[in-house]
């Protein structure tokens, strides 16, 4: 038996996902291809201009810019941002900083605070169990 190597392939859209983009905003040629693995490390490694442009000034797609602002993914669509913003939107918010926002930001800062506290008292109860 002779063993062979696949090449992985995704679809843009994951890769645009892996990559951090909004998959419309790409070039058409990435948004109708398939990315193999090869390929994806390689525009990670060094990204193209397309990329780079993307990355710095949008429009990026929900997951970062929750992550820009802050807040959770739920927490955008509770402020009524449904759409991808570029950066310049994102700094205009930042500066702004309406009620929902600053909510928002509350509540995230909330739940990671519980997330270390169950972390902690799960390692407690971990320690206890060993003694």
């Amino acid at each position: 038996m002779t063993s062979h190597q696949n090449t992985q392939t995704m679809k843009p859209a994951t890769a645009a996902k892996k990559l951090g983009v909004y998959l419309e905003a790409t070039p058409a040629e990435f948004q109708e291809g398939v990315v193999s693995r090869s390929e994806l490390n390689e525009l990670q490694a060094n990204p193209p201009a397309w990329l780079q442009e993307l990355r710095k000034n949008g429009p990026h797609p929900r997951p970062v810019v929750a992550q820009k602002l802050g807040v959770s993914i739920a927490g955008l669509a509770r402020g009524g941002i449904t759409d991808p913003l570029t950066t310049e939107q994102i700094d205009a918010l930042k500066q702004e900083l309406p009620e929902w926002l600053q909510k928002e930001r509350a509540t995230q800062a909330e739940v990671r605070k519980e997330t270390v506290r169950i972390k902690e008292r799960d390692a407690e109860r971990a320690r206890n169990q060993d003694a």
